[in-house]
């Protein structure tokens, strides 16, 4: 269906702002920032928070336009200015638009048997959905399609309605999230996975090779069918960062996306708790094979791996960016860490929702652990994320931007 007059003025209109806004000087040096970052050279560090709040701090703007397609536009577009209005953190805003391509696979065929409380953020419980004997080899092997005359004509939609405002671009496989313990507890249980490793542990082998050799025939599919995509600009990377670097893609690329232009990145969530020994064995044996498809390498999330740094290197030797979670010991994994790779550190989302706001005191505690990065020789980042509560404050959120800028700037090199 065509789109009403009103509807295109309104999102061509909004779509300017934010042109203007990508053309401002800023958005160059804040590039330069993030490459110079992540060629590990020592900067003031980047600051990113991540807003998840809008479950109870409701709508930033109202949506003006009435056809669906349309709202969805408006919103992005919005979202864009609000962010910059706001939270001027170090992301950086991009003159383009993605359009992106319908690709499709065909599933593993495992189902979860999970429970949860009536609560938004209620823990979730995992049931056994996996029996004992259940073989790996039940798993089929991914079979990845392109439905292209779909996506082309998204992209005529969209190239036509951004004409000469902003770039239109077909946007594919750039993401990457290999976590195969955190997928084997949602069909296992997370209790029962546990005495699996001591009781079987061949059989928790066999299935977590499966998922990995899955996984990366899925992604050589891709990268053969074309429809991956450079994430070396403002995209996330690992568990925050922005994926800004000269380094990729490669020097001899020729414009079809290859996992080795691309950065990767694998986590352990669920092993929060395991030994490093245990970590190397059944999570480090099976990720490192898919982080060395990649050029760039990133590792962890919300677990604490303070403690694990050596055996992760052992493993990941050329590792680029290591998550520092809310629950590692900061000071001990600074220490452990040196200017290995970047520490990629997460300030404890929960002190957003202290029932007094006080923004000083998560300046106070920022401040100890950026000293404590640059007097163990870290490249650190500042990455506020799960963000969940503000206590439908939105303004805590801008509080904390404009102090972890101003605090950042105290380490200006």
């Amino acid at each position: 269906m065509a789109m009403s007059d009103k509807d295109r003025k309104i999102v061509r209109d909004l779509a300017a702002q934010v042109a203007a806004i990508a053309a401002d000087p800023i958005q160059q040096q804040t590039i330069d920032l993030w490459k110079r970052h992540n060629a590990m050279q020592k900067t003031r560090p980047p600051m990113l928070l991540y807003d998840g709040t809008g479950h109870e701090t409701g709508n930033r703007y109202e949506l003006l336009c009435t056809d669906d397609f349309a709202r969805g536009q408006e919103a992005g577009l919005r979202g864009q200015i609000y962010h910059w209005e706001h939270q001027r953190d170090d992301h950086v805003w991009r003159p383009k638009i993605e359009c992106d391509i319908k690709i499709d696979c065909t599933p593993m065929g495992l189902s979860e048997k999970s429970t949860r409380p009536d609560h938004q953020f209620g823990s979730r419980q995992f049931h056994e959905a996996l029996h004992d004997d259940a073989d790996p080899s039940m798993i089929p092997d991914p079979v990845v399609t392109v439905d292209w005359e779909t996506t082309n004509r998204r992209f005529e939609q969209l190239s036509e309605l951004y004409d000469g405002i902003l770039e239109v671009y077909k946007n594919g496989v750039w993401v990457h999230w290999f976590a195969p313990l955190d997928l084997f507890i949602t069909v296992r249980g997370i209790e029962q996975l546990m005495l699996d490793m001591i009781d079987r542990p061949q059989w928790v082998h066999a299935w977590l090779k499966r998922f990995a050799d899955w996984e990366i025939n899925r992604l050589k599919q891709c990268e053969a069918l074309g429809v991956m995509t450079l994430n070396n600009d403002a995209r996330f990377v690992g568990s925050g960062g922005e994926g800004w670097t000269d380094e990729l893609p490669l020097k001899d690329f020729n414009g079809t996306v290859r996992m080795k232009d691309q950065w990767g990145h694998a986590a352990a969530q669920i092993f929060s708790e395991v030994s490093p020994a245990m970590h190397e064995e059944f999570a480090l044996q099976y990720e490192a094979p898919f982080l060395n498809l990649f050029t760039l390498k990133c590792y962890g999330c919300c677990e604490p791996l303070h403690h694990k740094v050596d055996v992760i290197f052992k493993h990941v030797p050329d590792l680029r960016r290591l998550s520092m979670s809310p629950r590692a010991d900061a000071f001990r994994g600074a220490a452990a860490l040196g200017g290995r790779a970047i520490f990629s550190y997460k300030p404890n989302p929960a002190d957003m929702g202290m029932t007094n706001w006080d923004v000083s005191i998560l300046r106070a505690n920022l401040k100890k652990v950026l000293d404590c990065c640059y007097a163990n020789g870290c490249i650190p980042e500042v990455v506020m994320k799960d963000l969940h509560t503000v206590r439908g404050d939105v303004k805590r959120m801008w509080d904390w931007v404009a102090m972890a800028r101003e605090l950042s700037a105290e380490y200006a090199v």
